[in-house]
């Protein structure tokens, strides 16, 4: 009995170079992915939020604790019309009348979108134009309470379109 050679696999041997070619395909995707993903990072990092993270945090507790003692509560309506509605009330519902109040509106990701919204009172709550397109969105609130309290607050909101 003679065995016939099988001619099925013929040419289809595994040489050095295809382990070569697998190898540095692979890794070449890994390191591609991995510079997007660095590229990606840096260049949407809006940057330094505070001078000095341990100066910032040795006055922390006290400014929190004034801050929360104003009993502030901000929430944010986008009603598609191109203007954002900033409804800031204390914990009786009362509208809040800051000394002084900036919003600027942000994605969490990237700066590029940011806008400083001019705030104008309308029937108990700030208006302001602003460009809200579909997705995540944080309305970062800066001011000072009519009593010289510092007042900082942050809205993530999600806009659905």
């Amino acid at each position: 009995m003679t065995t016939e050679p099988d001619t099925q696999n013929e040419g289809r041997k595994l040489t050095g170079r295809h382990v070569l070619t697998m190898f540095v395909g692979g890794f070449g995707i890994i390191i591609g992915v991995n510079l997007f993903m660095a590229y990606n990072a840096i260049s949407t990092f809006p940057g330094m939020e505070v001078s000095s993270s341990y100066a910032d945090s040795q006055t922390f507790d006290e400014r929190r604790a004034a801050q929360e003692a104003l009993g502030w509560n901000a929430s944010v309506e986008v009603p598609g019309d191109g203007t954002l509605i900033l409804h800031l009330v204390d914990d009786s519902g009362a509208p809040v009348y800051p000394a002084q109040l900036e919003a600027l509106l942000t994605r969490p990701t990237n700066q590029t979108e940011d806008q400083l919204l001019e705030l104008t009172r309308n029937r108990g709550a700030f208006v302001a134009p602003a460009e809200v397109g579909y997705g995540r969105w944080r309305l970062r609130l800066t001011g000072m309470a009519r009593d010289g309290t510092e007042y900082r607050h942050n809205v993530t909101f999600y806009h659905s379109g």
